[in-house]
Parts: structure tokens; sequence; C-alpha cells
């Protein structure tokens, strides 16, 4: 099945996949992702799993969320929805490790209606290589 719920005539492999939905979504860069964050227009979104948050730290003011459980709790109508998630127009930027995960994750919160999700570019690599905070975890 591709991505949209249509049968694909052939299969495709992960690298044609992540080309084709990052066609339906403009991403983001680190320092835009912050300034929306910071003037209040987006949600970020952490789906980074623990050890990887315990390794490399934690942006702050991000939710963090991992990648399994996350369509349940952003998804406005669904009974495991967290407060934030307030409704279909919310802007949310998801942020995995180096930006991979995270294309797919978007194109999963499109598929519930979310069509303002989308995904930081190089992930939190990227945000930590752009200077932007990062605080450790636990902190």
């Amino acid at each position: 099945m591709a991505v949209s719920g249509t049968p694909s005539p052939h299969p495709v492999g992960i690298d044609e996949l992540l080309e084709q939905v990052r066609t339906r979504y403009r991403r983001v860069e680190a320092r835009e992702a912050y300034d929306s964050a910071r003037a209040g227009e987006a949600l970020l979104v952490d789906i980074r799993y623990a050890a990887l948050r315990e390794r490399d730290g934690l942006i702050p003011g991000a939710l963090v969320i991992e990648r399994n459980e996350l369509e349940w709790r952003l998804d406005p109508r669904g009974s495991h929805r967290l407060p934030e998630a307030t409704g279909h127009d919310l802007r949310i930027v998801l942020i995995c490790n180096e930006g991979y995960a995270s294309s797919l994750a978007a194109a999963s919160l499109h598929q519930l209606g979310l069509h303002r999700a989308t995904d930081l570019v190089g992930g939190f690599q990227s945000w930590r290589a752009a200077g932007l905070p990062v605080a450790p975890a636990g902190a």
C-alpha cells in the first residue's frame, strides 16, 4: 500500500517513498521551526526514542511523544489525545534524529486530517548544529 491508502502498482523502496511523501508538504529548517514555536505558531513534537533523548538532550518546550504513540496522542478526535491536540488546523513540526522517520510520521498525520503537520529537515541533529537551545535530558 502506498502512504495515500491506495494500492501502489509496484513496490517502492524507502528512498522513493520518502521522496513521494515529502512532495505533499513543505518541510522546515531548524531556525524556522524555532521561530514558529517561540511565536506560538507551531507545536514542536520530538518523536525520538528515549535513548537518543538521554544521549543528546531535549529541545526546551518540545512535546515528547515517541513515534509508536504519535497518532493516538495527536488525533484531535481520538480518545487518547493529549490536551495539545486542539484541532486539525494545528501546525505541528515533527522532530526525529535526522529527519527521516519524521517525514513518514508527518504523512501519517496528514492522513488523520492534520494538514499542517510537517517535519524538521535534518531532525534534531540539524537543530543542534544550528546552535539552537538544547537541554540535558532529565533537567
